[in-house]
């Protein structure tokens, strides 16, 4: 929570103001019913129309302004919560960017979209409803209880009495509701997971005739929610009819003293409708402190969550200069690494590359290869050895100036709901000359120039409307627009056919060949004519040379070739 109420600090003179002007509507709307009490008792029975005008003129603009002062009051509030909420969730948006992959493996991504959704909007909630009423039910509570001892003290012992029992449902049930929201967001968290999955991958699931078993997935994430949601709300809900219960009981009593005291002569009409009047106001107050309580509950829940990303440490810090002459453009020097601990997913990997140099990649699934790629891209840090571009260790690098040296596809990229061009320049000030040699290159220009809008044509969400081999060549234009000093291509070409695929390689060696070529692939084709082949398996290098090497040196990755290639393998 402190998190949170660091970021109203700003907002604090607008937070005040807000607040006094909430404060002096309120007491304008604790006169009232003191007022009718005088005009009733005092001066009906003076029969003076002139007085009986005069007051109730002065009721009309008693209410008038508590109206006015609560709506400029409430707007205020609701700017203030609208502009925190704002700021909160654009810095959460930042600090999801800044976390490692494997904080975000750790959160999962279902979650991060939890809290940057459903979270701060019960943020948002809870700081205009605290704003709202954090003044006025207090005011009210404490004024009216105050009122009703100046007018019949007798009268407010018996309110006075119940009001021990409401509190201490107030305080009890709210503390049992916050850890209950908690495991409401987690609930959450895990329907927003099966619902990401199978909203992305709604074609395999159709394919693959998964369509009820997936139904039958999200059945049960959406009982465990509405199981846990109805646990929490019932829990909260439950404070409202025992307050009722004590607070009914209370003002029968009320009525029924009062009805004794007015024919005793002991006290006035006037009073009594006042008193009841206070009554409601007290009853209302107690209401809206705890619908305040029950939204703190969640928006507390909400903050620890949010401030659980916020605080979550640096995990890949930059490192003071570390550099070594190498005479490699790329060097790994025995990595290692592991997803999880005790499990390593590479193991002493070591190779070193030119500038200009291709290295292509191949091996089985899960035996390594992408997790090459990403270590070299800097979103893990390796558990041992050392990665160098240039002689420096890429953790003295500062991202920025790291990130920019590469182009990257990677498997399953994104396309935006954008025109091609946008979708090609993603951002960065390029010029139209440089989006159209990309095009050319990724062998994407004879499938843009039949469309009518060229480069303008806009794309839907994940680039539906285009084939999955236009999908990629698209994506490889945009890792070629910028001329990167380092290309990654992750499997990128599996969607094209072997003529697209040999056109795509001619062109990158021929207009790339300052770059320094990473590929990872499953054909042998993609990846012959690389100076240098590493073959993977369960995580550890098994094979290292050109192709023509390989096939006399590597059995398994002359049987792959083989079983790809036959007759064309040497």
């Amino acid at each position: 929570m402190k998190k949170v109420l660091a970021y109203l600090r700003p907002h604090a003179p607008r937070m005040a103001l807000g607040f006094i002007i909430k404060f002096t509507g309120t007491l304008m709307d604790l006169f009232l019913p003191w007022i009718l009490s005088y005009l009733i008792d005092v001066i009906v029975p003076r029969e003076q129309i002139s007085e009986i005008i005069f007051f109730g003129v002065l009721m009309l603009l008693c209410s008038l302004a508590a109206w006015g002062g609560n709506v400029l009051a409430n707007r205020m509030a609701s700017r203030v919560a609208r502009d925190t909420t704002q700021a909160l969730r654009h810095d959460l948006f930042a600090k999801v960017f800044s976390l490692s992959c494997r904080q975000v493996d750790a959160f999962t991504v279902a979650s991060l979209e939890s809290r940057l959704t459903s979270d701060t909007y019960n943020i948002h909630q809870m700081i205009g409803m605290m704003q709202r009423l954090g003044i006025r039910a207090p005011i009210l509570l404490l004024g009216g209880m105050a009122m009703t001892l100046f007018l019949e003290p007798v009268l407010a012992l018996v309110l006075l009495a119940a009001l021990p029992f409401v509190g201490f449902v107030v305080f009890y049930i709210s503390r049992k509701g916050i850890p209950l929201y908690s495991q409401l967001q987690r609930a959450v968290d895990s329907m927003v997971r099966v619902v990401r999955e199978n909203t992305s991958g709604i074609r395999v699931v159709k394919a693959l005739s998964k369509a009820d078993y997936e139904k039958g997935r999200f059945t049960g994430v959406n009982r465990a929610v509405a199981a846990r949601e109805t646990k929490a709300s019932v829990t909260m809900a439950a404070s409202n009819p025992l307050m009722n219960f004590f607070l009914n009981l209370g003002l029968t009593l009320v009525v029924v003293a009062g009805a004794f005291r007015v024919y005793g002569g002991e006290t006035k009409t006037g009073a009594i409708l006042a008193f009841l009047t206070y009554f409601t106001i007290i009853l209302n107050a107690l209401l809206s402190i705890n619908r305040m309580f029950m939204l703190y509950s969640k928006g507390a829940a909400s903050a620890r969550r949010i401030g659980e990303v916020l605080d979550a440490p640096e995990d890949l810090k930059l490192y003071p200069p570390d550099h070594k002459e190498t005479g490699f453009h790329i060097l790994f020097d025995r990595v290692n690494f592991s997803y999880h601990a005790g499990r390593d997913t590479v193991r002493d990997i070591s190779f070193a590359l030119k500038k200009g140099e291709t290295l292509g990649i191949i091996g089985a699934t899960g035996c390594g290869k992408t997790t090459v790629l990403n270590l070299l891209l800097r979103l893990y840090d390796p558990d041992g050895g050392s990665i160098r571009i240039d002689g420096d260790d890429i953790r003295s690098i500062p991202f920025a100036e790291l990130y920019a040296r590469f182009g990257i596809v990677f498997q399953n990229d994104t396309l935006f709901a954008d025109s091609l061009e946008e979708n090609i320049s993603f951002g960065r000030e390029l010029e139209r000359r440089a989006v159209e040699e990309a095009v050319a290159c990724a062998q994407a220009r004879w499938f843009i120039d039949e469309l009518e809008e060229g480069l303008d044509y806009r794309l839907t969400i994940r680039g539906a409307n285009l084939s999955g081999g236009q999908k990629q060549r698209v994506l490889i234009s945009r890792a070629l627009a910028a001329r990167p000093e380092i290309l990654i291509l992750d499997d990128a070409s599996s969607a094209l056919d072997y003529q697209t695929d040999a056109r795509l390689r001619r062109a990158l060696h021929t207009r790339f060949q300052g770059t320094t070529t990473l590929i990872v692939a499953q054909r042998v084709s993609s990846i012959r004519h690389a100076d240098h082949i590493m073959m993977l398996e369960n995580g550890r290098i098994i094979g290292y040379g050109a192709h023509e090497e390989l096939l006399k040196t590597c059995a398994p990755y002359r049987e792959i070739s083989e079983a790809q290639m036959g007759g064309e393998a040497v």
